[in-house]
């Protein structure tokens, strides 16, 4: 067995309902199905959007989930999830889709299910990627850290999502703004105004004009 090394203060975290330590814990006894459970957990966890699943498929280009489980324990996995009750699953012509059986989950399962939201309008989804560390992502990019500059980036981490400040970080570099006030000016805007392709665009625009 190889050793773990430990989690550590940057990396993401995923929520799990209570209700999953209260009763769940306690009743599921098999690991394939634990597995698939707790991995859906995290991947409806990192998704964007109104309505959140994901098919067979999607799943199985996991290689390094697949690897630990194979097709024939996702397959028992999740058919004993969805007659527990924990995964929903919602068959048409575009094909098998699992939900978890949350608020939110039971509303995108039951819009599936009337025909007010098709499949082939959600983007296909990929797990997660691993990412550097915050610390790591402002010295390769910004340069060297001080004491005042690692609380600060503690601090960013509590407010932000670390994927929004990656592009920030990334924004900054572009721009050759390289100071962390940039960056947080950035963090700040998409956090008031919005975050995605058209703030950034007028960002670059009022750069322009200044210059």
């Amino acid at each position: 067995m190889k050793k773990f090394k430990g989690f550590t203060e940057q990396e993401t975290f995923t929520q799990v309902p209570d209700t999953f330590f209260r009763r769940l814990l306690n009743e599921i006894t098999d690991a394939d199905e634990l597995k698939v459970t707790l991995y859906f957990f995290w991947r409806i966890e990192h998704m964007e959007g109104r309505f959140r699943s994901l098919c067979r498929s999607e799943i199985v280009e996991d290689a390094a989930f697949m690897q630990s489980i194979g097709e024939a324990g996702l397959d028992a996995g999740l058919e004993k999830a969805v007659r527990r009750g924990s995964l929903l699953r919602i068959e048409n012509d575009e094909g098998g889709f699992y939900f978890l059986n949350s608020p939110r989950g039971r509303a995108a399962a039951e819009a599936m299910r009337k025909g007010d939201w098709r499949a082939a309008a959600r983007s296909a989804s990929a797990p997660p990627p691993e990412r550097p560390n915050v610390f790591k992502l402002y010295e390769e990019n910004i340069g060297p850290l001080t004491p005042l500059l690692a609380d600060a980036l503690k601090d960013a981490e509590q407010a932000y999502p670390a994927e929004w400040i990656a592009e920030a970080l990334g924004e900054a570099v572009k721009r050759n703004k390289r100071s962390w006030k940039y960056v947080e000016a950035i963090l700040r805007r998409w956090k008031e105004e919005g975050h995605g392709e058209e703030q950034d665009r007028r960002d670059a625009e009022k750069d322009r004009v200044k210059h």
